[in-house]
C-alpha cells in the first residue's frame, strides 16, 4: 500500500501564481519519472512555470540522475511538454485519471511528500494547538 503524500508547503513552488479560471483543465501532464533524463527541455516549453526538478540522490552533485515533476495543480494542459520531451515520457492524461497515473510514475517528488516529511521539516504544524477556555 503506498503511503500518503501531502503537498510541500515549503517548496519554492508554491511562491509562484496559482492556475488560473474556474474549471480544472481537460487534460494533464505526467512524467514518468523512470524514462526522464532531467533534460529541461519540456521545462523551456511550458507557459505557466509548472514543471520543476527534482534533484538527484547524491546531494553533492543533484544535477546527476535529476528528472522533473509536473505540478499537477498549475499544469493548463496544453500539451507543449509532451511534445517537446524528446524521450517521450511525459504523457497526457484526462484530469481525474492523471492524480492516478502521477501516483504509479512518479518516484520521487519534492512538491509532494509523506506526511512523516513534512513532520521532520516542521514540526510545529503537528504540535495539538491549547483549546482557549470558552467565556
Amino acid at each position: 500500500m503506498s503511503k500518503v503524500k501531502v503537498e510541500n508547503p515549503f517548496h519554492p513552488a508554491r511562491l509562484k501564481p496559482k492556475r488560473k479560471g474556474k474549471k480544472p483543465p481537460k487534460l494533464l501532464a505526467v512524467v514518468h519519472q523512470s524514462g526522464c533524463t532531467g533534460c529541461e527541455i519540456c521545462i523551456a516549453g511550458c507557459p505557466v512555470d509548472s514543471i520543476e526538478l527534482v534533484s538527484g540522490p547524491d546531494p553533492k552533485n543533484p544535477t546527476f540522475q535529476q528528472t522533473v515533476e509536473i505540478d499537477l495543480m498549475r499544469c493548463i494542459g496544453c500539451q507543449n511538454c509532451s511534445q517537446d520531451c524528446p524521450w517521450e515520457t511525459i504523457t497526457m492524461y484526462q484530469h481525474d485519471d492523471a492524480f492516478i497515473a502521477w501516483g504509479n510514475e512518479t518516484l520521487d517528488s519534492e512538491l509532494y511528500i509523506e506526511m512523516n516529511e513534512l513532520q521532520k521539516i516542521d514540526p510545529s504544524l503537528f504540535e495539538k494547538k491549547e483549546e482557549e477556555p470558552a467565556e
